[in-house]
Parts: structure tokens; C-alpha cells; sequence
């Protein structure tokens, strides 16, 4: 069956490719938010890395982290930045870059909360250097509280040349309710920010992911109802309709009782993953590299940096080598694809 490519959220990505254009353009950059809530499933990691494909012109340096909840700790978000990075120029204290990476030798004593706080800061501008850049924030709603006060303090911070994305979930499903709705609010209160949360598919939009699974005539009004009904217009419930049930065409999607798995999408801190996922896990696997993964399976280098992130989320690894492992245990390894 044929990928279904991302539909309804034109004007989403249109706003988040016009603040960095604008971004990227002014001279000198200044730092632009974008907050983009909605419930699991409804597609905000997808609007993400949609956009960092049509970005133009190209960044030249993407951020990108997330919670590590199976074994949450202080500035998680900023370790996963960190994982893989040669950190050995950052002007830091070694110390201090120990704590902040969560290295597994790191010194038993460690800085006062403020303290780490303004080197958490210091890191990431490091980080930048003289930009643009983009920084992004994947499930917000899972962060630390260390975490959160670092992305509100970047919100804030003056002259860093970024634009800041931030995807959350509602804050009353955060680790820490209280502080999301802080931090969310104080992102979205920033100059210039841009709020977008992302809602059901509307009726027309099920009915345009149809017609690309199904190209050879039009699909009947009343089946697009049901399934969006079925789905809620969740864009997860209904790829994943489509993949267990649209294999013998668009009758199969209303006329079985849905799996019990599509009532509710995901959390996306389990260990449940997508198709794609499955197979840049596989790639992993193999040994490729982010480039080998992108040729291999058509898609942007930046592509896969987010799925690799995503992956090393959900298997709750470490590095790329944890997270090959956890497949290799399951025998999650996809087809060999010369490269």
C-alpha cells in the first residue's frame, strides 16, 4: 500500500516556513516561538519534521530533543541535545557539562539549581554560535522541571538567534501540570509568538487521505463518514486503520470491529512504533548512518534525525547503539537496502 503523505495542516507549515524565512532573513536574526499543541496522535511530530524538510533556505544547525522518561532526570531535554555531540569546545566547566550531559562519571557534587541553570543557558547559545538555528522541543509535556525552566529561559533569552518549536500535548497531561501550563504560557506570551494546536481531520481531509491510498475512483461519502467516526479524525487512528484494514480496499476500513489498539492512540513514550520508524530502526540495526539512512529510504537526513530521536524515546536507549540492540533482542530489523 502506498504512503500517505500529510494532509490538512497547509496552513500550519505555510506559518512555521514564513517565521523562518523571516528568521533566517533579518539581520540580525532574532528569535521567533512556535507552540504546537494537540492531542497524541493528532500529528505534531509529523508537522514538525514536515517542516524542517520545506525550510528555505536550509538550516544549517537544528537542536532537537526530548524527555528520557523511563529514567527521567534533570535537563533531559539538553542531554539528548548533547548525545553524540563533540562537546570538547563548548566554554563550559567540565564539570558542569557532566551534569548538564548526564554523563555516567560525572562528579557526585554538583551546582546550585540557578547556577546550572544559566550554564544550561550558556550551553545552548554555545550551541548556536552566531545562528539562525532551530530548536526544537518534543513533548514539552514530558520534560523534567529542569527542562521546562530551561525552554522558558530560552523564550526569554535575548538576542539568540533561533526559532524555538516547541510540540506539546495539553498541560494537565505533563509530568508536571503546574509548570507546563507556566512554561506554555510563557512561551506563547513571548513577542511574536505563534500559538497552532492541531485539531481532527475534517471530513474532506479523511476524504483526501483516501483518495491517495485509493486512486482509482472516488470513495463513497458515507464510507469517509464512518471511518472518520471510527478514527475521530485522528490522523494515527486512521493511518493505522488504513495499514490493518485497507489492504482489500476501502469496504475493509468500515466492515470489521476496529483493533482494540485504535481506540486510543499511543502514548508516545511507550515503545510502540510506526512503520517508519520500524525501518530507520532496522537501519540503525545495520549500522548506517543518518545519510546512509536517507538514501536508503528516500527521505531528508533531517527526517530521519527526528525519527532517531523518536526512536531513542520510545525504546528508552541512550544512544543509536542502545537502540539498535533493543531491535536486534526483538528482531525489529528491516530489509537490507544497499546504500
Amino acid at each position: 500500500m502506498m504512503p500517505v503523505a500529510m494532509v490538512g495542516r497547509v496552513g500550519e507549515l505555510t506559518e512555521l516556513a514564513r517565521a523562518w524565512s523571516s528568521l533566517a532573513g533579518s539581520d540580525p536574526p532574532a528569535r521567533r516561538t512556535v507552540v504546537i499543541t494537540g492531542a497524541a496522535g493528532v500529528g505534531k511530530s509529523l508537522l514538525v519534521a514536515a517542516a524542517l524538510d520545506g525550510f528555505d533556505p536550509r538550516p544549517g544547525n537544528v537542536l532537537f530533543g526530548t524527555a528520557r522518561v523511563h529514567d527521567p532526570a534533570p535537563y533531559d531535554w539538553l542531554a539528548a541535545v548533547l548525545s553524540g555531540r563533540d562537546t570538547t569546545g563548548l566554554p563550559l566547566p567540565a564539570d558542569a557539562l557532566a551534569w548538564l550531559a548526564q554523563h555516567p562519571n560525572a562528579p557526585r557534587e554538583r551546582y546550585a539549581p540557578g547556577t546550572l541553570l544559566r550554564l544550561a543557558v550558556a550551553t545552548v547559545r554555545a550551541l548556536v554560535g552566531a545562528g539562525p538555528a532551530v530548536i526544537v522541543v518534543e513533548d514539552l509535556h514530558a520534560l523534567d522541571p529542569a527542562s521546562l525552566n530551561l525552554i522558558g529561559e530560552l523564550a526569554a533569552a535575548p538576542e539568540l538567534p533561533v526559532l524555538l518549536v516547541v510540540a506539546s500535548r495539553p498541560p494537565e497531561t505533563a509530568l508536571a501540570p503546574e509548570l507546563a501550563a507556566r512554561t506554555l504560557a510563557r512561551l506563547t506570551g513571548a513577542p511574536g509568538a505563534v500559538r497552532q494546536h492541531l485539531g481532527a481531520l475534517t471530513a474532506d481531509q479523511v476524504a483526501a487521505v483516501l483518495a491517495q491510498v485509493y486512486p482509482d475512483g472516488p470513495v463513497d461519502r458515507q464510507l469517509v463518514e464512518t471511518v472518520r467516526e471510527r478514527t475521530g479524525g485522528n490522523p494515527y487512528r486512521l493511518t493505522e486503520l488504513i495499514a490493518t484494514r485497507g489492504g482489500h480496499g476501502p469496504d475493509g476500513l468500515v466492515g470489521e470491529p476496529s483493533p482494540e489498539h485504535l481506540s486510543v492512540p499511543p502514548e508516545p513514550i511507550g515503545a510502540e512504533l510506526t512503520a517508519r520508524e520500524v525501518e530507520v530502526l532496522g537501519c540503525l540495526a545495520a549500522g548506517m548512518s543518518n545519510k546512509q539512512v536517507a538514501r536508503s529510504l528516500g527521505i531528508s537526513v533531517r527526517t530521519v534525525t527526528v525519527h532517531v530521536s523518536n526512536l531513542l524515546r520510545k525504546t528508552g536507549s541512550a544512544s543509536r547503539t542502545e537502540a539498535a540492540l533493543w531491535a536486534v533482542r526483538r528482531q525489529l530489523t528491516g530489509p537490507s537496502q544497499s546504500v
